[in-house]
């Protein structure tokens, strides 16, 4: 992420007045072969979007403890699940996604990292059958909300996350939120381009055109419970999270598998990383634990 172009853009989102329509995703439910192609490449360890897998699995693991149960919603691929069932070897994974294309993707994902605790099942996040009452530990929803058609779809999700959650616990939302300008949509679309491909670059831009706005994903998230916190990008919401309270200490083992895997991304990555994690200290909502040295 390239920090000074990046600050002078969130500079103007922050003085705009103006708010920008919301165009839905052209496919709500990702089948073509071309765009799933690139959006798995772009996951990877070597992918465009290996940092925020990583800061985003980072964020996960203090919901999680020994033994429960997790759904993920929306899980596509399985690259950022992938990463959290490994940080976590003793919880149940159950990954959900509507498209049988990701999901027979995310079959090789896992098979391919010899990832075991994790089961998959095809599934509709606004109407969550077959998941009872109270039945998980904890729910996932990472970068996927811009894919629900309209409101009303973002608000039933939510529901169904709060129906099928067990009290007390653990919470983790995340998406884009709409900026405000079209121009700074275009660069954190072209803002790695010479890292991503064709593709990719198209869907990325659809993604935020299509997010909702932070008003609507707060509104939506209103039903959630009231220990759930809001965490926004500091001058423009282009990323907003809501998540519940940490619910067990990282153990010395688990804070070694996460330095360790920050130290597998790339120079690039790390870089990108370190913006990104400084960009959301800036709302309070910081790592839970060193990463690097100071």
């Amino acid at each position: 992420m390239s920090g000074p172009a990046m600050l002078a853009h969130l500079i103007l989102e922050r003085l705009s007045r103006r708010e920008l329509e919301r165009f839905p995703e052209p496919d709500l439910v990702m089948q073509d072969p071309t765009q799933v192609a690139a959006f798995v490449e772009s996951g990877r360890e070597d992918g465009v979007l290996a940092f925020t897998h990583f800061f985003h699995a980072a964020q996960i693991t203090p919901l999680i403890r020994p033994g429960e149960r997790v759904l993920d919603l929306a899980c596509g691929p399985a690259n950022q699940l992938a990463r959290v069932a490994m940080l976590n070897p003793l919880a149940h994974f159950t990954g959900l996604d509507a498209s049988p294309t990701m999901l027979e993707v995310a079959r090789r994902t896992l098979r391919d990292a010899g990832v075991p605790n994790v089961q998959l099942m095809a599934g509709d996040m606004t109407h969550l059958h077959g998941v009872a009452d109270g039945s998980m530990d904890c729910v996932v929803c990472t970068m996927s909300l811009h894919h629900l058609p309209d409101q009303s779809a973002l608000q039933a999700a939510m529901g169904e996350m709060r129906r099928v959650l067990k009290p007390g616990g653990g919470l983790y939302v995340v998406d884009f939120g709409r900026l405000k300008r079209a121009s700074t949509q275009r660069f954190f679309t072209l803002d790695r381009r010479n890292c991503q491909s064709e593709q990719f670059t198209r869907d990325y831009l659809h993604s935020l055109r299509a997010a909702f706005s932070l008003a609507e994903l707060s509104s939506a998230a209103a039903v959630l419970s009231a220990g759930v916190l809001r965490f926004v990008t500091p001058l423009a919401p282009f990323m907003v999270v809501f998540k519940s309270a940490p619910r067990r200490a990282l153990d010395p083992a688990t804070e070694l598998a996460l330095r360790q895997q920050f130290a597998r991304l790339s120079a690039t990555q790390q870089q990108d990383f370190r913006v990104f994690a400084r960009w959301f200290r800036g709302a309070g909502y910081a790592l839970p634990c060193a990463l690097w040295a100071a």
